[in-house]
């Protein structure tokens, strides 16, 4: 016997505690371990399996022979036997290959009878060779596969726990950083946030509590790897739904968001319900709700925009905070509009270095040109000013 089996059975129970593991997982592995552990210690050419009894952790080693019908049965008739492999794509396939009678694996039925009446081809007779100093030998060999088992097992949970959350938004601590990234504890794993993905100018402290956003989960042989970002449009979505009961509860819906991290994000919102002021909302008693979401966003400037379904409303809404603003969608399909503005609202339609055009643009999913009143009168378009 390897070990005592109460203490093996405690230790397996312990384990599974610990790493959050299966039972069956630990035992499936154990038992793979003390096959190839015997089979090269003990020079075993016979098939050998390896029984743990779940209940009581007792450990045995059996040695099993396949019944076949006679020694000579591939000589008189060339019987092919039958095997099934893996192929590259994964798929199981039965395959023909030639019968050679095998002392160390195989039977006859004649002799297989002798000790166990009725016994059919094609099932086996076994035996148990467990060896009296297997524990110390077995030991050593069996801890390497176990162990990798064990880490297999371990990402295997975290694939699951993690595969689902992407353009999800956790929180976890910031624990190590190095010249690109920044390294967050998740709990079970850690996530990687890069520098060029964080707020620009805000200052991450070692230790600290920090919320991302999972932009990609990707698995590989080291487990999965996750990627976080701060500056992902993404972000600020999550963080309308966490702070904004409503849009929890989808009274009010986000319709796009559009954003240049560091600067200004437009979100475009919206409630089917003609009693709810989606914009009054979001921005909360006092700018209370939209404050949060500000200085979780490192001072960023928010405009909340109101989604209508009148296109040139909403582009027009969507190029706050310039005013006085009149709209004409010139191509429907081509979803092109030109937009007139008083040399007084010019500047804040197209904003400082077009940002605020190129945001409107995306929330919209339009493109939009801005003009002047005169400019539009040399293109014949004639604006009436009140």
């Amino acid at each position: 016997m390897m070990m005592n089996s109460k203490e093996f059975k405690l230790a397996v129970e312990n384990l599974s505690k610990e790493k959050g593991i299966d039972k069956d997982v630990i035992f499936d592995a154990m038992e793979l371990a003390l096959t190839s552990a015997y089979k090269k210690n003990y020079h075993s050419l016979s098939n050998v399996r390896v029984d743990i009894n779940r209940e009581t952790g007792e450990i045995k080693i059996f040695s099993y022979k396949t019944v076949v019908f006679s020694k000579e049965y591939e000589k008189e008739d060339g019987v092919l036997e039958k095997e099934i492999i893996t192929d590259e794509d994964g798929n199981e396939v039965e395959i023909e290959k030639e019968f050679h009678f095998d002392d160390r694996i195989h039977i006859t039925l004649e002799d297989a009878r002798k000790q166990v009446p009725g016994i059919e081809v094609g099932e086996t007779i076994e035996k148990e060779v467990t060896p009296k100093d297997f524990g110390r030998v077995a030991a050593a060999t069996a801890k390497q596969v176990v162990v990798q088992k064990i880490r297999e097992a371990e990402r295997e949970i975290i694939n699951n726990e993690f595969s689902d959350k992407q353009d999800e938004m956790v929180t976890g601590l910031v624990a190590m950083e190095d010249v690109r990234n920044y390294y967050i504890d998740l709990g079970r794993t850690q996530g990687i946030l890069p520098k060029n993905e964080i707020i620009p100018g805000e200052t991450i402290k070692m230790g600290s509590s920090i919320k991302v956003y999972i932009t990609k989960v990707e698995n590989n042989s080291k487990g999965p790897l996750i990627l976080l970002s701060r500056k992902h449009y993404g972000f600020v979505k999550r963080l309308f739904e966490l702070e904004i009961p409503e849009i929890n509860e989808g009274v009010i819906l986000i319709y796009s968001v559009a954003r240049d991290a560091g600067n200004r994000t437009k979100i475009a919102v919206y409630s089917e319900n003609a009693n709810v002021d989606p914009v009054g909302a979001c921005i909360g008693e006092h700018g209370s709700r939209i404050n949060r979401i500000i200085e979780e966003l490192n001072g960023e400037k928010i405009d909340i925009v109101k989604y209508e379904s009148d296109e040139a409303r909403f582009i027009e809404n969507a190029l706050s905070p310039a005013r006085n603003l009149h709209v004409f969608v010139t191509d429907e399909k081509k979803k092109e509009a030109l937009v007139v503005a008083s040399d007084e609202d010019l500047s804040l339609a197209i904003g400082k270095k077009g940002m605020n055009v190129k945001l409107a643009a995306r929330l919209t999913h339009f493109k939009i040109d801005v003009e002047t009143i005169e400019q539009a009168k040399e293109k014949g378009i004639s604006i009436y000013e009140d």
